[in-house]
């Protein structure tokens, strides 16, 4: 049984930042990548950022520049450091997991509010 522990989610204001962070957890042999996917109400659940085993970051045109992930491998955890947030980074961010070469996992979500 593979889990996804995320945090860091909450209500900020347009210009702000906040950092998420996922810990997994549960037989796991090898990570081959981490990401994050936002899903805005009425919306697809879209790729916002993932990195891959190798450390090689990857982000949606939209948040580029302003967010960066990250990994720490001791630690089985990645985060997102989100600055500049915009109302339309509002959304439930999900972290996803690939991992054994063909297994993947989603976290429960984390809401991501940002006022105007």
């Amino acid at each position: 049984q593979v889990q996804l522990m995320e945090s860091g989610g909450g209500l900020v204001q347009a210009g702000g930042s906040l950092r998420l962070s996922c810990a997994a957890s549960g037989s796991i042999f090898k990570i081959d990548s981490m990401g994050w996917y936002r899903q805005a109400p009425g919306t697809n659940r879209d790729l916002v950022a993932f990195i891959t085993s190798g450390g090689t970051p990857n982000y949606a045109d939209s948040v580029k520049g302003r967010c960066t992930i990250s990994r720490d491998n001791t630690k089985n955890t990645t985060y997102l450091q989100m600055l500049s947030l915009k109302p339309e980074d509002t959304g439930v961010y999900y972290c996803h997991l690939l991992y054994d070469s063909r297994w993947s996992a989603w976290g429960q979500g984390t809401q991501v509010t940002v006022s105007s």
